[in-house]
């Protein structure tokens, strides 16, 4: 007996009628994203509208299928034009519209500065719905790929060579065209002096720029090594007279332990580099492959109790030492107040625990990194001697993260924030910015952390609704 099958008709298929209202179910995210954008007040972006011109696509469509594309990983406004075709959950957000990848590009990129107040306008409508609520906060950074390559960048020992180099040419096309003049020599046909001499010198101005770029990144970087450094001497300076006081008959002499810190050079280094795509970005170290690109540093403070994203920040600093005043200084004030904010070693200085008591944030700091190995003491939960009152920062830190307290705060730090910048990359897949700049690279950043906060609020709601 042969087995029957059933059997597809292609020559039928192409005149199937899809219904979008059966295809998308509605608990879809692109119902979601559709429903939440109808509650946003778009007034500032529609003020912006000339009252001339040809008729325009509705903001409404245009951040809608930005914000799907961001949620769902499609982040090229061609890979947006060619899904509001081919994909149904963007056919649905673009209301059966289908904008081109300039319209939605320009879009993109001139509304940036009205992408904070949207991402506050959601958050609020979260908070609203008691999806979450302000308690303790979480703060990392990721390093993340700029739009610029490595082969464009060129360090500072190069820019020294090539000065040198051009401004030798450009004498000696000088002295050419002296010759030709009197009739010395004669020039090849189609060499142009003037065009050569002129080409030359812009590439020197490009070049001036992007020298006076890389000194004033060493004086900044050199003030910044200048004041950990300083922190650093004082503190053992401090350990030397606590050790010399409170050794027995006053015999120990008070030389601090440990190797000595290096202090910081002044002026940029020869392996300094500039990107001519994007000056703006800086060669990092990556931490997956301990090699080194083009890359920006992006910031993110989550809620401890529901990971949502409250606030965002970018630099081109490569460690983040200073990020936690700018991400916290980007925290909504319409969201409330936060009680207490964790953070990995790589934040802890005396200035990061004063500024963010001044916020009136409890600080949880790290003092260094996680010790593998545990002494008896620490395994029972004994708490180590209440450091005195004229004790460094450093000391009062470590005690209060040895408390109870201390200790859940700085433990929820791993389960929260690192899994969210995970999920941006890993499962949203961003890994590197379209836009090039540090104003638009860090308003780009905004949006991808407003389509994962429309993410965390649909999962959160599917949650609610099905159990």
């Amino acid at each position: 007996m042969t087995r029957k099958f059933t059997k597809p008709d292609y020559i039928a298929t192409p005149n199937i009628q899809i219904s979008l209202g059966e295809a998308i179910p509605a608990n879809h995210l692109a119902r979601f994203i559709v429903d939440m954008v109808a509650q946003l007040d778009l007034n500032p972006i529609y003020k912006r509208y000339g009252v001339r011109g040809g008729e325009a696509t509705a903001p409404e469509a245009l951040l809608a299928v930005i914000f799907y594309g961001y949620s769902t990983g499609k982040f090229s406004s061609r890979k947006i034009e060619r899904a509001t075709y081919e994909d149904l959950g963007f056919r649905f957000v673009a209301g059966g519209l289908h904008p081109d990848h300039d319209t939605i590009a320009n879009f993109r990129k001139t509304f940036l500065p009205e992408l904070k107040g949207l991402f506050v306008q959601i958050l609020l409508l979260a908070q609203l719905s008691g999806v979450f609520k302000i308690g303790n906060l979480s703060l990392d950074g990721s390093k993340i790929h700029a739009d610029a390559s490595k082969s464009k960048a060129v360090s500072y020992g190069r820019l020294k060579e090539l000065e040198t180099t051009l401004r030798e040419e450009v004498a000696r096309l000088f002295e050419m065209g002296e010759q030709a003049d009197q009739g010395d020599v004669e020039l090849p046909e189609g060499l142009v002096i003037q065009d050569e001499i002129a080409f030359r010198r812009e590439r020197l101005e490009n070049l001036a720029t992007a020298k006076a770029v890389l000194d004033a990144r060493a004086k900044e970087r050199y003030e910044s090594e200048k004041a950990e450094y300083d922190a650093k001497m004082k503190e053992r300076e401090a350990k030397a007279r606590k050790r010399h006081h409170t050794c027995p008959g006053g015999r120990c002499q008070g030389k601090p332990r440990g190797k000595e810190p290096k202090p910081p050079e002044e002026g940029p280094s020869d392996k300094d580099q500039y990107n001519f795509t994007d000056p703006d970005s800086r060669i990092m170290k990556n931490s997956t492959n301990n090699g080194y690109d083009q890359h920006y540093n992006a910031q993110v403070a989550v809620t401890q109790n529901s990971m949502f994203i409250v606030a965002t920040s970018l630099s081109n600093h490569p460690n983040d030492k200073q990020e936690a005043e700018p991400t916290l200084d980007a925290f909504p004030a319409e969201l409330g107040q936060p009680k207490g904010v964790a953070m990995d070693n790589g934040y802890f200085s005396a200035s990061n625990i004063e500024a963010t008591e001044e916020r009136g944030i409890e600080p949880y700091i790290a003092t260094g990194r996680e010790a593998h190995y545990k002494r008896v003491e620490d395994l029972l939960g004994n708490l180590p001697e209440k450091p005195a009152a004229d004790a460094s920062p450093k000391e009062k830190m470590a005690y209060k993260l040895a408390t109870d307290i201390g200790k859940e705060i700085y433990r929820l730090r791993k389960c929260t924030v690192e899994p969210v910048i995970g999920i941006i990359k890993e499962i949203m897949g961003f890994r590197q910015f379209s836009l090039r700049g540090l104003r638009n690279v860090a308003g780009e950043w905004c949006l991808v952390c407003l389509a994962f906060n429309l993410k965390r609020m649909h999962s959160i709601w599917i949650a609610q609704v099905l159990y």
